[in-house]
C-alpha cells in the first residue's frame, strides 16, 4: 500500500463516519458537503502535490470530530431554512438545536423566546380586550412598596388596587407592539444566526 493510498484511505474513512451523522439533510445537500471537505482536506494536506499520511491527519484533527462536525453541518441547515421560512416556530426550532451546540446559542435562544412571548402577550391582550374590558390589559399595583406591571388577558380578576393604564388604547397600541416585537425577534434571531455562520465558516479556511 502506497502512501498516498493510506492517506485517501483515511480521508474516506473521515469522511464516512460524518456522512453517517448527516441525517435529515437532503442527499445533494450531504455530497456538496462531502465534496467541499475532500477538498479542503486535499488542499491542507497535500505536500509536493500529492496527499501525505501526515498532512492528512493533520488537516483532520484540524477538522475535529467528524460526529460533532456534521452536528453544524446539520445545525447550519436548519438555520438556512429558517432564514429562507421566517416564521416563529421555523426560527425556535433552529435555535434549539443551535443553544444545545453552544452557549452562544442558548443565550440567542432565551433572548428570543423572551421576545417572542412578550410580543405574543400583546397580540393576545388587544385581542381580547373586547371580551374581557374590565379585567385584560396593562396594570400596575404597589405591593409591600414595590410596583408591578402586568400584562392580564382578562383570566381572573386583576389584583385588589390594581389600576389600568391604557384603557381601550391597549387595543391599537398592544397589536403594533405585538407585530414589532415579533419582527425585531426574528431579525435579530436571523442575524445571530447569519454572524455564527460566518464565523464558522472562517474557522474551517
Amino acid at each position: 500500500m502506497t502512501v498516498a493510498s493510506d492517506a485517501q484511505m483515511k480521508t474516506d474513512a473521515y469522511l464516512n463516519r460524518l456522512r453517517e451523522s448527516l441525517g435529515g439533510l437532503k442527499p445533494e445537500e450531504i455530497g456538496e458537503i462531502l465534496e467541499e471537505l475532500r477538498s479542503h482536506i486535499a488542499d491542507k494536506a497535500a505536500m509536493g502535490g500529492e496527499l501525505t499520511v501526515a498532512g492528512v491527519d493533520a488537516a483532520l484533527a484540524a477538522l475535529g470530530n467528524p460526529e460533532e462536525l456534521a452536528q453544524e453541518y446539520v445545525t447550519d441547515a436548519v438555520l438556512v431554512r429558517a432564514e429562507v421560512n421566517r416564521s416563529p416556530a421555523s426560527v425556535l426550532a433552529s435555535l434549539f438545536r443551535w443553544a444545545g451546540m453552544s452557549v452562544a446559542g442558548f443565550f440567542v435562544l432565551l433572548l428570543s423566546v423572551i421576545g417572542y412571548g412578550a410580543g405574543i402577550s400583546f397580540f393576545l391582550v388587544a385581542l381580547l380586550k373586547p371580551f374581557h374590558p374590565d379585567a385584560a390589559g396593562l396594570w400596575i399595583w404597589r405591593h409591600s412598596g414595590d410596583v408591578t406591571y402586568s400584562v392580564r388577558l382578562g383570566f381572573g380578576a386583576p389584583p385588589a388596587g390594581a389600576r389600568e393604564l391604557l384603557g381601550w388604547t391597549i387595543v391599537p397600541v398592544g397589536l403594533s407592539l405585538g407585530f414589532g416585537l415579533l419582527m425585531l425577534t426574528t431579525h435579530f434571531a436571523l442575524w445571530s444566526a447569519r454572524q455564527y455562520r460566518r464565523s464558522r465558516a472562517l474557522r474551517q479556511k
